[in-house]
């Protein structure tokens, strides 16, 4: 008999969640896969390089998809939430933070010391890592690798294996296999392939990723990109024309049919890595009244940043003379100008009473833009903005706002800030999706507050941070700027409480106050929602 005492009184079970043996060799041979990539990175020479390529992101597929099927095949389907936070993983345990650090160490490497993975410079072969992956890049768009196809590669095999995963653990919804099958599509297709293929028929088009749009792609207005658009034709002016039109037509209409879903939860990269690799790490976003206060100023003060330096950089090479281009420095401020304040009046007049405070933040944020447009006026010069130069001023933003808020902070991060930590705190393309969805969109997450028992499993589930019960409980439609629709609070809820839905407008918010006597009729509300 042992003499090992127990001494918790949970009614679960209080010890960590063992593995099986299949799933312990599905991480054996991940992990053989991922040593073969190590040892690329301290530049073993391969006798054949695309064999040894193929076998390293074999193993790590072969290994993830075995350890999957073992991990929800076995079970019954339906809600698989059970053990998150006796993981280490998955509840900021020791493995949670090494984790954490790997990724967070990758990124500053990627991103900052790409010649320590291999990276050749001013026309020297790859070596290491990078060079691993020549065979593949040649063979797609016939030119040696750069860091970026490496990560553009890690990133969608990352994608579709985890998305296979992600689809086995929600198997008993199809709103969720759907959209991760949408997700992996446009992450093969749009993000890696056609960009690959694109070269090879004209090399001098710059790298386009056809379903990224501004701000979240805000270098897509530089002036090398506007020249080399239209410098190639009626190919280079579709791309360019696609670009506004995705801007200022295509995305307010889907957003205003869907939310801001059809992008953030259906398409978009960032949440698609975020969706699948980053499931397991979902629970661990604040849902923090102080995590929300911040939420609001951080990712609306990037968007400002965001449209203040694209307008810059705009600014810096156009012209003074009007008899050479109509559109000059002066005019184009003042058409920014022009825009900014219709929308913002249009706002005010028929959102205001329901944005509330919100509507005063968004005072400050507007008239610190305008201030900003002012002062850029009689700042600017030839290539200068605010007495910067805009190159200068265009790496600031890609280096903070591109690179170590979204790549370092945002992906490497997962483990202990949560899966959509850039997705919620600092993407200006959710941002101006938000706002859209808040003001204008036929969606909502309706709620039965009759079958609410109070489990928190939505709360749990939601990487936004939004306490999903709070609404629930109270029978309140869920109408927040930062709900990217992934639906997972409804595929985990037991009861049925919750429904993503696009209706009319009218009804969708509604008033938290206590209703009392015959102030309201209730039927009349009940109906509208």
């Amino acid at each position: 008999m042992s003499n090992k005492i127990n001494h918790s009184m949970s009614l679960a079970k209080p010890d960590a969640q063992d593995i099986s043996k299949k799933q312990k060799i599905a991480l054996a041979i991940g992990i053989i896969g991922l040593f073969i990539l190590v040892l690329a990175l301290f530049n073993t020479n391969f006798p054949n390089k695309s064999v040894f390529l193929t076998l390293a992101l074999g193993l790590i597929s072969v290994g993830t998809i075995v350890y999957s099927r073992d991990a929800y095949l076995t079970k019954l389907e339906g809600i698989k939430n059970d053990g998150v936070w006796f993981k280490s993983i998955s509840s900021r345990g020791t493995w949670g933070w090494i984790i954490g650090v790997i990724l967070t160490a990758f990124y500053i490497v990627l991103y900052f010391f790409p010649t320590l993975l291999g990276q050749g410079v001013d026309g020297a072969p790859n070596t290491g890592l990078i060079s691993l992956f020549d065979p593949l890049s040649k063979l797609l768009s016939g030119r040696p690798a750069s860091q970026w196809f490496v990560y553009g590669t890690l990133y969608t095999v990352a994608i579709i294996i985890f998305g296979y995963k992600f689809i086995l653990k929600y198997r008993h919804n199809k709103y969720q296999q759907l959209r991760t099958v949408s997700v992996m599509f446009f992450q093969l297709g749009f993000a890696f392939l056609i960009p690959e293929f694109m070269y090879v028929m004209n090399s001098d088009l710059p790298y386009y990723d056809l379903k990224n749009m501004w701000p979240l792609n805000y270098y897509n207005f530089d002036q090398y990109r506007i020249d080399s658009f239209i410098n190639n034709g009626t190919i280079g002016m579709a791309l360019l024309v696609f670009g506004v039109l995705s801007i200022f037509v295509v995305s307010p209409y889907l957003t205003y049919k869907y939310g801001k879903r059809w992008y953030c939860s259906w398409v978009c990269g960032c949440g698609g890595l975020a969706e699948t690799a980053g499931d397991s790490f979902r629970q661990l976003s604040s849902k923090k009244m102080s995590a929300w206060k911040l939420e609001r100023w951080l990712i609306h003060t990037v968007l400002v940043f965001s449209v203040v330096m694209t307008t810059g950089v705009i600014y810096t090479y156009l012209g003074y003379d009007p008899s050479k281009y109509w559109l000059t420095k002066g005019l184009f401020l003042i058409l920014v100008a022009i825009f900014l304040t219709v929308v913002f009046v249009l706002v005010m007049i028929f959102k205001r009473n329901e944005l509330g405070k919100d509507a005063r933040y968004g005072a400050i944020g507007f008239f610190i833009a305008i201030l900003l447009l002012i002062t850029m006026h009689f700042t600017g010069t030839i290539d200068e903005v605010f007495l910067i130069k805009s190159g200068t001023l265009r790496s600031a933003y890609g280096l903070y706002i591109g690179s170590i808020f979204s790549g370092v902070i945002g992906t490497g991060f997962y483990p202990i800030l949560g899966n959509r930590a850039w997705c919620r705190f600092g993407c200006p393309m959710a941002s101006i999706l938000g706002f859209q969805q808040r003001l204008f969109s036929k969606f909502r997450i309706t709620t039965n507050g009759g079958q609410c028992i109070s489990c928190g499993n939505c709360s749990n589930s939601c990487e936004m941070g939004i306490d999903v019960r709070a609404y629930a409980q109270k029978g309140e439609n869920i109408v927040r700027s930062s709900c990217v629709g992934c639906g997972v609070c409804s595929a985990v809820c037991p009861r049925g409480v919750l429904k993503l839905e696009n209706d009319s407008m009218e009804g969708r918010i509604n008033p938290t106050e206590i209703l009392l006597g015959n102030d309201v009729d209730l039927m009349d509300l009940v109906n509208k929602k």
